[in-house]
């Protein structure tokens, strides 16, 4: 039967253009027969790495027609009944991919004769692989990457150029797959903007912003579009582990959870969502006015906000097998994403604004989720002042980048570590705000009052002995003492 969405006579002219090819390409292979499975899972490798790095959006794997004059011979080959093991080949294939890219198969009459089609999505930001091992075409032969640096190199180059909003999530809909799978009115609500009239008015506007791409008969969903809208990430098989994970604890470790939940919309329609689920579990503190009581949260909640659309746009996409996660502990909250900054961690509040995923992180500026370029970070370290708060603490486990926010605790219960790199990025705002930091500016961040400004001087000169601030100019009286951050030298701006 052909794929939903796809017509008989598509699929017959598609595999009659295939079979005009003057030869087999790096991208197509003919076969009568032959389904081993494990043959079938190395040729979906290389035919999609195949396909990206000739620069095409399928490769495709075709049964009943002979490879050396693409005669069409037919085929007893049948996808849906074929097994491996006790488990359903298609099921089994995409157990062992990674990453688990989108193929389908069809099943076709040409000339009377039975053809299977294998189509496969070209391999993006990554190369694909099969039980743990990567796969290329050359000539007519199917070979392990590994053994063509040279394909190997230039592979990854093209992954460079190519963005992964422009990736495939799912090829090949029609109409009506395409709205099902994707929470549309939401774009049109983000963007303030009446629902059109009409499939194809909702359809070429999807197409403007590169959440959908046009076909000749069919439509496809960009990765772009299915990692902002769709109604279940799971749909997308290759995104599937991309939806945002949100856990909560019960005490400081992870010993013993009180909840879990996926969150498995889009990042764009489901933003608001996820922020009320998030907002519901952290902890507040009751605060008692003069006639009322009044819960106030114990993390401010733009910071929390900018510091999760954050790990939505900036992670990395070829990590593979990771998504966004929030964790919930008794006194901090940890927000983790897939992939280290691309810039170090102490340079995150001045450095000039750089994404991964430009094209995903403009959308999510035009639906107002998240703050203009580049203020992120700043507005993330105003607000945990502003709560006089322990500062945020920026870390790199390997592959991952992880911010962690704590909840209120007197000055006396900060460590010198923690009142060390408060100083530093209450130095960092002050310059990006054009102001220094002085002894009066350290006092207001700490609460510190004025007749004890000796222990706003202490911190001073512990930050300048750990080397995170240095003084504007080392000869200015005491009084008249101002600070930098470390990098903001005239030495250190020649070298950065």
């Amino acid at each position: 039967m052909p794929t939903p969405g796809r017509s008989s006579s598509y699929l017959q002219g598609l595999v009659r253009e295939l079979c005009k090819l003057p030869g087999e390409t790096p991208w197509v292979e003919f076969k009568v027969d032959n389904a081993e499975p494990q043959e079938i899972g190395e040729y979906i490798s290389a035919l999609a790495n195949g396909a990206a790095l000739a620069s095409k959006t399928r490769g495709y794997l075709v049964w009943g027609i002979k490879d050396d004059d693409h005669a069409i011979v037919g085929t007893q080959f049948d996808p849906n009944k074929a097994r491996k093991g006790n488990e359903a080949l298609e099921s089994w294939l995409l157990r062992l991919l990674e990453p688990r890219i989108e193929f389908s198969f069809s099943t076709v009459e040409l000339d009377g004769k039975r053809v299977v089609l294998l189509e496969i999505v070209a391999a993006s930001g990554r190369p694909v692989s099969f039980s743990g091992r990567e796969y290329i075409r050359v000539g007519s032969y199917k070979k392990p990457l590994g053994d063509f640096p040279e394909k190997e190199r230039e592979l990854w180059r093209l992954f460079d150029r190519v963005p992964f909003e422009k990736g495939i999530a799912a090829p090949h809909l029609s109409e009506d797959e395409v709205l099902q799978m994707l929470d549309y009115p939401s774009y049109f609500d983000l963007l303030e903007l009446p629902l059109p009239d009409g499939r194809s008015a909702i359809l070429d506007a999807l197409r403007r912003d590169q959440l959908v791409v046009a076909n000749a008969e069919t439509w496809d969903i960009t990765n772009l579009g299915a990692i902002l809208f769709a109604k279940r990430i799971s749909d997308f098989a290759s995104l599937s582990r991309k939806a945002v994970r949100v856990i909560q604890y019960r005490g400081r470790d992870r010993t013993e959870t009180v909840r879990e939940q996926l969150d498995g919309r889009g990042y764009a329609s489901g933003f608001e969502g996820l922020l009320v689920y998030l907002n519901g579990i952290l902890p507040t503190t009751e605060v008692v006015g003069q006639a009322l009581r009044h819960q106030v949260p114990r993390f401010p909640e733009l910071a929390v906000r900018e510091l999760v659309a954050n790990a939505l746009i900036h992670q990395d996409f070829s990590v593979t097998g990771a998504g966004p996660m929030v964790e919930v502990f008794d006194g901090r909250v940890e927000i983790t994403d897939p992939g280290e900054p691309l810039v170090a961690v102490e340079r995150l509040l001045d450095s000039p604004p750089f994404s991964r995923n430009e094209t995903l992180a403009s959308l999510m500026r035009r639906f107002r989720i998240c703050e203009e370029r580049g203020s992120g970070i700043d507005k993330v370290v105003a607000q945990v002042e502003l709560h006089q708060l322990p500062p945020p603490l920026f870390e790199t486990p390997p592959g991952f980048t992880r911010v962690v926010l704590f909840a209120p605790r007197d000055f006396n219960q900060m460590d010198k570590e923690e009142r060390v790199r408060a100083c530093y990025w209450h130095a960092c705002l002050k310059y990006v705000q054009r102001e220094p930091v002085t002894n009066s500016t350290i006092r207001e961040r700490f609460g510190i009052s004025e007749p004890n400004r000796a222990m706003a001087s202490r911190l001073l000169r512990d930050a300048v002995e750990a080397g995170v601030i240095v003084p504007r100019d080392a000869a200015a009286a005491p009084k008249l003492m101002q600070y930098l951050p470390w990098w903001a030298t005239s030495s250190a701006r020649g070298s950065t």
